[in-house]
Protein backbone atom coordinates (compact mmCIF):
# COMPACT_ATOMS: atom_id res chain seq x y z
CA UNK A 1 0.00 0.00 0.00
CA UNK A 2 1.58 3.62 -0.80
CA UNK A 3 1.71 6.26 1.16
CA UNK A 4 1.53 10.26 0.11
CA UNK A 5 4.36 11.59 1.49
CA UNK A 6 4.61 14.09 4.30
CA UNK A 7 5.53 17.78 2.50
CA UNK A 8 8.27 19.21 4.76
CA UNK A 9 9.58 22.35 2.82
CA UNK A 10 11.23 24.00 6.08
CA UNK A 11 13.80 21.24 6.49
CA UNK A 12 16.72 20.99 4.90
CA UNK A 13 17.85 17.58 5.01
CA UNK A 14 16.42 14.67 6.60
CA UNK A 15 18.32 11.37 7.80
CA UNK A 16 16.65 8.62 9.13
CA UNK A 17 18.88 6.56 11.61
CA UNK A 18 18.40 2.42 11.52
CA UNK A 19 19.50 -0.76 11.99
CA UNK A 20 18.61 -4.14 10.95
CA UNK A 21 18.41 -5.09 14.67
CA UNK A 22 18.00 -3.81 18.36
CA UNK A 23 20.64 -3.25 20.96
CA UNK A 24 23.51 -1.62 18.52
CA UNK A 25 23.25 1.79 19.97
CA UNK A 26 21.12 3.05 17.12
CA UNK A 27 19.51 5.81 19.78
CA UNK A 28 22.82 6.32 21.42
CA UNK A 29 23.88 7.12 17.61
CA UNK A 30 21.27 9.33 16.76
CA UNK A 31 21.10 11.53 19.88
CA UNK A 32 25.01 11.99 19.38
CA UNK A 33 25.10 12.43 15.32
CA UNK A 34 21.97 15.56 16.12
CA UNK A 35 23.32 17.29 19.08
CA UNK A 36 26.82 17.36 17.32
CA UNK A 37 25.28 18.98 15.08
CA UNK A 38 23.65 21.85 16.54
CA UNK A 39 27.22 22.29 18.60
CA UNK A 40 28.35 23.50 15.57
CA UNK A 41 25.68 26.01 15.02
CA UNK A 42 22.98 23.70 13.01
CA UNK A 43 19.65 23.76 13.48
CA UNK A 44 18.38 20.60 14.18
CA UNK A 45 15.35 18.77 15.21
CA UNK A 46 15.60 15.03 16.53
CA UNK A 47 12.44 12.76 16.01
CA UNK A 48 12.27 9.60 18.21
CA UNK A 49 10.01 7.48 16.70
CA UNK A 50 11.30 4.21 17.73
CA UNK A 51 7.82 2.99 19.67
CA UNK A 52 8.71 0.37 21.43
CA UNK A 53 11.82 1.88 22.98
CA UNK A 54 12.21 5.71 23.01
CA UNK A 55 15.84 6.11 25.01
CA UNK A 56 15.61 10.06 23.84
CA UNK A 57 14.25 11.64 26.68
CA UNK A 58 16.76 9.71 29.31
CA UNK A 59 19.81 10.72 27.24
CA UNK A 60 18.63 13.84 26.63
CA UNK A 61 17.69 14.71 30.15
CA UNK A 62 13.69 15.35 29.41
CA UNK A 63 12.30 12.53 31.05
CA UNK A 64 9.10 13.58 32.07
CA UNK A 65 8.35 16.22 29.25
CA UNK A 66 5.20 15.92 27.50
CA UNK A 67 4.01 17.18 24.05
CA UNK A 68 2.25 20.70 23.91
CA UNK A 69 0.25 22.09 21.08
CA UNK A 70 -0.67 25.76 20.63
CA UNK A 71 -3.94 24.48 18.95
CA UNK A 72 -2.59 24.21 15.22
CA UNK A 73 1.01 22.13 15.64
CA UNK A 74 2.66 20.05 17.96
CA UNK A 75 5.61 22.43 19.70
CA UNK A 76 9.05 20.03 19.81
CA UNK A 77 11.04 20.36 23.38
CA UNK A 78 14.19 22.43 23.77
CA UNK A 79 17.00 20.42 24.74
CA UNK A 80 18.50 22.35 27.91
CA UNK A 81 22.14 23.39 27.26
CA UNK A 82 22.28 22.84 23.43
CA UNK A 83 20.74 25.14 21.62
CA UNK A 84 19.13 24.94 18.22
CA UNK A 85 18.21 21.10 19.31
CA UNK A 86 14.36 20.63 19.90
CA UNK A 87 12.98 16.83 20.45
CA UNK A 88 10.10 15.34 19.41
CA UNK A 89 9.50 11.67 21.15
CA UNK A 90 6.74 8.82 21.36
CA UNK A 91 8.27 8.73 25.22
CA UNK A 92 6.76 11.81 26.06
CA UNK A 93 3.37 10.25 25.08
CA UNK A 94 3.31 7.82 27.57
CA UNK A 95 1.80 8.17 31.14
CA UNK A 96 4.96 6.85 32.55
CA UNK A 97 8.42 6.16 31.64
CA UNK A 98 8.32 2.25 31.96
CA UNK A 99 4.57 2.01 30.37
CA UNK A 100 4.42 -0.11 27.81
CA UNK A 101 3.19 0.68 24.72
CA UNK A 102 0.23 -1.99 23.57
CA UNK A 103 -0.61 -0.39 19.88
CA UNK A 104 -1.38 -2.30 16.72
CA UNK A 105 0.33 -1.62 13.12
CA UNK A 106 -2.47 1.42 12.34
CA UNK A 107 -2.15 2.92 15.42
CA UNK A 108 1.63 2.89 15.92
CA UNK A 109 1.52 4.27 11.62
CA UNK A 110 -0.91 6.51 12.67
CA UNK A 111 1.08 8.48 15.44
CA UNK A 112 4.49 8.44 12.67
CA UNK A 113 2.15 10.00 10.46
CA UNK A 114 1.20 12.75 13.20
CA UNK A 115 4.44 13.19 14.41
CA UNK A 116 5.85 14.05 10.78
CA UNK A 117 2.72 15.62 9.54
CA UNK A 118 2.08 18.20 12.89
CA UNK A 119 5.04 19.10 14.18
CA UNK A 120 6.04 22.99 14.11
CA UNK A 121 9.56 22.84 14.12
CA UNK A 122 9.81 26.15 12.33
CA UNK A 123 13.21 26.30 9.84
CA UNK A 124 15.69 23.37 10.11
CA UNK A 125 18.84 22.78 8.39
CA UNK A 126 18.78 18.69 9.18
CA UNK A 127 16.23 16.60 10.90
CA UNK A 128 17.46 13.73 12.26
CA UNK A 129 14.92 10.23 12.60
CA UNK A 130 15.46 7.75 15.00
CA UNK A 131 13.82 4.67 13.86
CA UNK A 132 12.95 1.43 15.17
CA UNK A 133 14.84 -1.31 14.47
CA UNK A 134 14.29 -3.96 11.84
CA UNK A 135 12.66 -3.63 8.06
CA UNK A 136 9.07 -3.99 9.28
CA UNK A 137 5.57 -1.92 9.18
CA UNK A 138 6.87 1.11 11.06
CA UNK A 139 10.26 1.72 9.11
CA UNK A 140 8.11 1.08 6.23
CA UNK A 141 6.12 4.21 7.31
CA UNK A 142 8.79 6.57 8.40
CA UNK A 143 10.36 6.12 5.10
CA UNK A 144 7.37 6.45 2.56
CA UNK A 145 6.16 9.47 4.74
CA UNK A 146 9.52 11.20 4.61
CA UNK A 147 9.26 11.04 0.91
CA UNK A 148 12.81 12.02 -0.49
CA UNK A 149 14.58 11.79 2.60
CA UNK A 150 18.61 12.73 1.76
CA UNK A 151 19.40 9.17 3.08
CA UNK A 152 19.75 6.82 6.01
CA UNK A 153 22.56 6.05 7.97
CA UNK A 154 22.49 2.35 8.71
CA UNK A 155 23.83 1.47 12.16
CA UNK A 156 25.58 -2.10 13.14
CA UNK A 157 28.01 -3.81 15.17
CA UNK A 158 31.55 -5.13 14.58
CA UNK A 159 30.53 -8.74 14.97
CA UNK A 160 30.26 -11.08 11.55
CA UNK A 161 26.73 -11.93 13.05
CA UNK A 162 25.47 -8.50 12.37
CA UNK A 163 26.33 -8.38 8.74
CA UNK A 164 22.99 -10.07 7.68
CA UNK A 165 21.26 -7.50 9.36
CA UNK A 166 23.18 -4.72 7.68
CA UNK A 167 22.24 -6.33 4.51
CA UNK A 168 18.97 -6.48 5.43
CA UNK A 169 18.72 -3.14 5.87
CA UNK A 170 20.71 -1.93 2.50
CA UNK A 171 18.50 -3.82 0.86
CA UNK A 172 15.34 -2.37 2.53
CA UNK A 173 16.34 1.11 1.41
CA UNK A 174 17.31 0.48 -2.25
CA UNK A 175 14.09 -1.58 -2.42
CA UNK A 176 12.23 1.94 -1.26
CA UNK A 177 14.75 4.25 -3.32
CA UNK A 178 15.82 5.90 -0.42
CA UNK A 179 20.12 6.39 -0.30
CA UNK A 180 22.10 4.99 2.06
CA UNK A 181 24.20 8.09 3.06
CA UNK A 182 26.85 5.07 4.96
CA UNK A 183 27.41 3.12 7.78
CA UNK A 184 28.34 3.48 11.04
CA UNK A 185 30.07 0.52 13.10
CA UNK A 186 29.42 1.47 17.12
CA UNK A 187 30.82 -0.69 19.71
CA UNK A 188 34.26 -0.65 17.80
CA UNK A 189 36.61 -2.03 20.31
CA UNK A 190 36.63 -1.20 24.16
CA UNK A 191 38.55 2.10 25.24
CA UNK A 192 40.49 1.79 28.68
CA UNK A 193 39.53 4.18 30.75
CA UNK A 194 42.87 4.02 32.78
CA UNK A 195 45.03 3.81 29.33
CA UNK A 196 43.11 4.21 26.44
CA UNK A 197 44.24 1.24 24.97
CA UNK A 198 41.60 -0.22 22.64
CA UNK A 199 40.49 -4.17 22.75
CA UNK A 200 38.66 -5.24 19.96
CA UNK A 201 36.26 -7.02 22.28
CA UNK A 202 33.44 -7.62 19.90
CA UNK A 203 35.22 -8.48 16.62
CA UNK A 204 36.32 -6.14 14.00
CA UNK A 205 35.74 -4.91 10.97
CA UNK A 206 32.37 -5.94 9.55
CA UNK A 207 30.89 -2.68 9.08
CA UNK A 208 33.91 -2.43 6.90
CA UNK A 209 32.95 -5.13 4.86
CA UNK A 210 29.50 -4.45 4.05
CA UNK A 211 30.65 -0.91 3.46
CA UNK A 212 32.60 -2.32 0.60
CA UNK A 213 29.95 -5.23 -0.36
CA UNK A 214 27.52 -2.77 -1.11
CA UNK A 215 29.87 0.33 -2.00
CA UNK A 216 28.73 2.27 0.20
CA UNK A 217 30.60 4.70 2.74
CA UNK A 218 31.93 3.48 6.05
CA UNK A 219 31.28 6.53 8.02
CA UNK A 220 33.23 5.86 11.06
CA UNK A 221 33.59 3.57 14.08
CA UNK A 222 32.96 3.89 17.40
CA UNK A 223 34.79 2.42 20.19
CA UNK A 224 32.73 1.52 23.90
CA UNK A 225 34.02 4.41 25.83
CA UNK A 226 32.35 3.57 29.45
CA UNK A 227 31.67 7.41 29.48
CA UNK A 228 28.99 7.13 26.84
CA UNK A 229 26.66 4.98 29.23
CA UNK A 230 27.26 7.67 31.84
CA UNK A 231 26.70 10.74 29.69
CA UNK A 232 23.24 9.21 28.22
CA UNK A 233 21.85 7.92 31.96
CA UNK A 234 22.84 11.80 32.92
CA UNK A 235 20.97 13.34 30.44
CA UNK A 236 23.38 15.18 28.71
CA UNK A 237 24.87 13.55 25.02
CA UNK A 238 28.39 12.56 25.06
CA UNK A 239 29.34 15.14 22.35
CA UNK A 240 28.41 17.78 24.70
CA UNK A 241 29.65 16.39 27.76
CA UNK A 242 33.15 14.86 26.33
CA UNK A 243 33.44 17.26 23.64
CA UNK A 244 37.12 16.81 23.29
CA UNK A 245 37.64 13.07 23.86
CA UNK A 246 39.07 10.67 20.60
CA UNK A 247 35.52 9.61 20.20
CA UNK A 248 33.22 12.83 20.12
CA UNK A 249 35.64 13.34 17.47
CA UNK A 250 34.47 10.69 15.08
CA UNK A 251 31.18 11.84 16.07
CA UNK A 252 31.91 15.04 14.87
CA UNK A 253 33.69 14.04 11.56
CA UNK A 254 30.14 11.77 10.89
CA UNK A 255 27.78 14.84 11.53
CA UNK A 256 30.05 17.02 9.23
CA UNK A 257 29.28 14.09 6.38
CA UNK A 258 25.82 15.11 6.78
CA UNK A 259 25.48 18.52 5.70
Amino acid sequence: MSIDAVTMDNVKKKYVVMSGKGGVGKSTVAVNLAAALALEGKKVGLLDVDIHGPSTPTMLGLVGEKLLSDGDAIQPVPVPGIDNLAVVSIGFMLQAEDAPVIWRGPMKNGVIKQFLEDVDWGDLDVLIVDCPPGTGDEPLSVIQLLGKADGAVIVTTPQEVSRVDVSKSVNFCRQLNLPVTGIVENMSGFVCPHCGTVTEVFGSGAGKKIADAYGIPLLGSIPVDPAIGEAGDSGIPYVSRFATSPVAEVYQTISRSLV
